[in-house]
């Protein structure tokens, strides 16, 4: 008899019966989505780092010399021990490298060519053949292939057979080249430290072509000779999950102890994967830990939901239990009917939620901004989703039954008395809501303190703090609560407000939000931590994407930052910035300085820029320097060198020097883009000295120099005075001032302008704009402060630094004799950067690193560790809106039907149609005011506080440079007009019911 009697009672109520399925369906379903993706997120952004990782940082290499002998009990070893660390064979690769063998026909040489064997395994699958055949193993002839660039070098073509000996044993080898092949990439990182191998030749105290690669069956009869073999161990690692992080570091961790004991005690291992495991691993607890955040907000927020509709139920049915308990029902029988309702409606949801969970999560993932991370999570209904599930059906049910059992040993008289003494409620009588407030403000300040909500744990581990991760949510509730004590305030003034005015229905609504609080209590706390959650997930979004950018201007500088050495053999020293800058879509373009140097007794980052590009170049936050950029650009140039342009574009100088004595002397040049350079003059000789220089190297190979060449000036180490007495291009003859020696400043300079990191400012003891001494490069010379900037870009985290103007301080190493600092960078400014890097890409020979800041943009908005927290929020937003309408309606429809009897009054009085809306209006208008307004207050204050500390970097580490709050407010105020008039909507729908049911009473 119970079961029908609970569903007969149930279905009496279908109004409240629907509501409090949604409510709860909607709080499982997303409840469960939140924990799907958490779970799922970590294991994806697992996967796609190690997929995204390059070759040096997933690979270990274990290197050891070796003998014929040796070798292949080494390798059995090393085979044996990383199967065993990996689980499976991972894939591996031996590298041999013989000693020196002598060039053919170089035998008794003082100094001669040299050459080297060597053997890899599957290099066919990473070159190809240009001509010949692979070499084969076996015969009295080492058959062997030779790279494209060493086939240059005499007697290596395809085809050719020679003899060589050993320079340690001097064995002869009779060698057939049998194939010519060309790397697939040069730039690829297997070939690191394969200079040989990439270039085919290098040039040292000897000159040693090759390698000769051959077979490793013959490497390991013909020329195993205590050489060095290199494992390189590729393990498969896109299966890899959150758990096997730690373990797998810690196996790694040991390959060496692992070696020594399986016998090859000379092993040596090398690599980063250990390392980013760990990483990995704290990353991902950091990332779920912080994607913890809106799930409590949200779990919170369900719970008063839930709470809410259960009240109301209760409330609606006072009379009722009233009548069971006179007939005798006990609050035993109460409470089995009020717990066999709630479960009535939450066990369909908790079946049903896990398989509405992955579809909400598919669709979640078709946000573009979520579906460019490019990861595919694939959540299933699985046991730990109806686990979810139902211990949340469960917890909304007991939430569902609370408020009927609260009230069931009150009668009915007992209840009228209690609903209406007062207007103060239980929770704000007790002080509890500032109670919870000093929870919420430790849980926050911990958070501030420790900079994520992860702490360590006694077993010196890491692991999420309860508290600190529930700061959040306990926030939105106690600052919601504090709102409460403003509706009774508010109501009260608005009432004396609304009694001035001729209109009826204003001033009676009013009247009846004073008279009744604690009824839009209840919606009024719902909609406030519903908007705050829905204006705080927007705001943190905003804040994350901002500071993905930030971060990428920060660590970028410029659009194009192409790192390398100062001059290669493909483009020398004057041809780099001139294939540089004329790369498609550059717009501006400066050469740069990078090093490190001691300014005021401590290490800093030293960067020279063309201050008159800073503009275009420099990408420094507004908020990290009290002056713009334009003033820094304004205020860093100083004392520059003089120069004498020289016509034409020449290939060719004479320069003719007088010297007092004998000492070696340099010539500085610079070309049009501001790039210096120190040609040798050799060791001059008292009296005149005549110098040919040959400008075209330093063109290089392909590339150009940028003209006009300007002549600088001589540098010498000081002990004897020079004299420029001739100089020409090219054969013309090219007037110079007489007695020049540099063109620096005529007098002697001025203090150096620079900009300083807020820590070099301190220990210098400067401010902006003074002027006084310091220790800089090894040299006291007076520095003016031109600009602090909280952190210089491209500079590292915490890392102290200095920026100074490129002419000034070359002019600076001038005016002192010393050579010009090289160019080490080039900043380049491009509106689309794709088809710069593009060609960069195309020519490895260039020897070019580049930062493309939209790469990097592009790279940390979609890393998944980072930008997981994004998919949290859209679903606690969602969520957030839904609880939020789906409670004002119900409120609204229940307290509207349970005032038929007080508007049939007011109608009887004389009261109309249009004033009985109107009261409607003014009653929920306050209501959905206080609460917007109050709901973004909220949003705000939390949001400074907290967001800053949980957006973080895919390694889980703070933000560079700091991360500034943002609310969109336009997406915002659209989000609130949207809300209100949806809920607007709801209050005429309900007024429009009410009217119909006035006619037809009337009829």
């Amino acid at each position: 008899m119970r079961g029908p009697l609970v569903v007969r009672r149930a279905f009496s109520e279908p109004l409240l019966l629907l509501a409090a399925f949604g409510s709860i369906l909607l709080a499982t379903t997303t409840l469960v989505a939140l924990t799907m993706y958490v779970s799922s997120i970590g294991d994806a952004g697992v996967r796609r780092a190690m997929e995204t990782a390059s070759y040096r940082e997933t690979t270990t290499t274990i290197s050891s010399l070796v003998t014929a002998e040796t070798l292949p009990r080494y390798d059995r070893a090393v085979r044996d021990v990383l199967t065993g660390v990996h689980g499976t064979p991972p894939a591996l690769t031996v590298s041999l490298r013989s000693d020196s063998y002598v060039m053919p026909g170089q035998d008794g040489e003082k100094a001669p060519e040299l050459l080297r064997f060597g053997s890899h395994d599957g290099l066919d699958r990473h070159a190809r053949l240009v001509s010949g055949r692979w070499p084969r193993t076996g015969g009295p002839v080492v058959e062997a292939a030779i790279p494209l660039p060493a086939a240059s070098a005499p007697g290596f073509g395809a085809g050719r057979e020679f003899v060589t000996e050993g320079r340690l044993d001097h064995r002869p080898v009779t060698v057939r080249v049998v194939g010519v092949f060309q790397l697939h990439d040069l730039a690829d990182e297997r070939w690191a430290g394969e200079e040989l191998l990439r270039r085919g030749v290098e040039h040292g105290d000897y000159t040693t072509y090759g390698p000769l690669m051959v077979a490793r069956e013959t490497f390991t009869a013909r020329f195993a000779t205590n050489v060095r073999a290199v494992w390189t161990a590729e393990p498969d690692l896109g299966t890899l999950t959150l758990d096997r992080l730690r373990p797998l570091a810690e196996a790694l961790g040991q390959v060496r102890e692992r070696l020594t004991a399986a016998g090859c005690v000379n092993c040596l291992t090398a690599g980063r994967l250990p390392g980013i495991l760990t990483q990995l691993a704290t990353a991902s607890l950091v990332t779920r830990s912080t994607m913890l955040v809106p799930v409590l907000q949200l779990l919170v927020l369900a719970a008063y939901t839930t709470m809410l509709t259960g009240r109301l139920l209760a409330d609606h049915r006072r009379m009722e239990t009233a009548l069971l308990r006179s007939r005798g029902a006990g609050t035993a029988r109460l409470a089995a009917l009020a717990g066999g309702e709630a479960l009535l409606v939450a066990v369909p949801c908790a079946i049903a939620a896990p398989w509405l969970g992955p579809p909400l999560l598919a669709l979640v993932h078709r946000l573009p901004w979520i579906e460019a991370s490019g990861v595919r999570l694939t959540p299933a209904a699985d046991p730990g989703a109806f686990l979810v599930a139902f211990c949340v059906a469960l917890a909304a049910a007991v939430l569902l039954a609370l408020p009927a059992l609260a009230g069931a040993r009150r009668t009915y008289v007992e209840e009228q008395t209690a609903r209406g003494r007062g207007v103060r409620g239980l929770i704000e009588r007790a002080g509890a809501d500032l109670a919870l407030l000093a929870v919420a403000g430790l849980a926050i300040w911990q958070l501030q303190h420790y900079g994520a909500p992860v702490t360590g744990t006694a077993a010196g581990g890491l692991g999420v703090d309860p508290l600190i991760v529930s700061g959040p949510a306990l926030a939105l509730l106690a600052g919601g609560m504090l709102g409460l004590r403003l509706v009774p305030r508010v109501s009260r003034l608005a009432g004396r407000l609304m009694s001035r005015r001729p209109t009826l229905a204003p001033a009676l609504g009013a009247w009846q939000v004073g008279r009744r609080p604690l009824r839009y209590a209840g919606p009024a706390l719902l909609l406030t931590m519903a908007i705050a959650i829905g204006i705080l997930s927007m705001a943190t979004t905003s804040t994350w994407q901002a500071s993905q950018l930030d971060q990428a201007v920060h660590r970028a500088g410029a659009g194009l930052r192409l790192s390398g050495p100062a001059a290669g053999p493909e483009l020398g020293p004057l041809g780099r910035g001139t294939a540089f800058t004329t790369l498609p879509g550059v717009t501006a373009a400066s050469p740069a300085f990078r090093g490190q140097a001691e300014v005021g007794g401590e290490s800093a980052l030293l960067l020279g820029l063309d201050a008159a590009r800073l503009g275009e170049l420099f990408g420094l936050r507004p908020d990290l320097s009290a002056r713009t950029v334009a003033q820094l650009s304004r205020a860093l140039p100083g004392d520059r060198a003089g120069k004498l342009d020289l016509p034409g574009r020449p290939r060719a100088l004479t320069v003719r020097v007088e010297a007092g004595a004998a000492v070696p002397a340099r010539l500085v040049l610079s070309d049009a883009l501001g790039a210096w350079h120190d040609l040798p003059l050799g060791g001059l000789r008292p009296g005149g000295n005549r110098v040919e220089l040959d400008l075209t190297p330093l063109a290089g190979r392909s590339g150009a120099i940028t003209y006009p060449l300007s002549l600088r000036g001589l540098v010498t180490d000081g002990r004897t005075a020079l004299r420029l007495t001739g100089l020409s291009a090219d054969g013309r003859d090219v007037p110079v001032p007489s007695g020049a020696v540099a063109f620096g400043p005529s007098r002697e300079p001025g203090p150096l302008p620079v900009v300083l990191t807020p820590g070099l400012a301190a220990s210098l003891g400067l401010g902006v704009g003074q002027t006084g001494p310091a220790t800089f490069a090894g040299r006291v010379l007076r520095v003016e402060v031109a600009g602090v900037v909280a952190s210089m870009p491209t500079s590292a985290p915490g890392q102290q630094a200095v920026l100074a103007d490129w002419e000034t301080l070359q002019a600076r190493e001038l005016a002192a004799a010393q050579p010009p600092r090289p160019v080490t960078e080039w900043w380049l400014a491009a509106s689309d950067t794709a088809p710069a890097r593009a060609i960069l890409r195309e020519n490895p020979q260039w020897d070019v690193t580049v930062v493309d800041r939209g790469e990097l943009a592009a790279k940390l908005r979609d890393d998944p560790l980072a930008s997981g927290l994004r998919g949290a929020l859209v679903l606690g937003f969602g969520a957030a809106l839904g609880f939020a309408l789906l409670g004002f309606l119900v409120n609204a429809v229940v307290a509207a039907r349970e005032r038929r009897a007080e508007f049939a009054v007011l109608r009887a009085l004389g009261a109309g149609s249009r004033q009985i809306f109107g009261m409607l209006v003014t009653e929920q208008a306050f209501v959905v005011g206080l609460s917007l307004v109050s709901g973004t207050a909220l949003a705000v204050v939390v949001g400074n506080l907290v967001v800053p500390h949980i957006v973080l970097t895919g390694q889980a580490s703070a933000v560079t440079p700091g991360v500034l709050f943002q609310v969109p407010w336009a997406a915002t105020v659209a989000m609130l007009a949207l809300v209100a008039g949806v809920l607007l909507l709801i209050v005429a729908g309900l007024a429009r019911r009410l009217r119909r049911g006035q006619t037809l009473e009337e009829r």
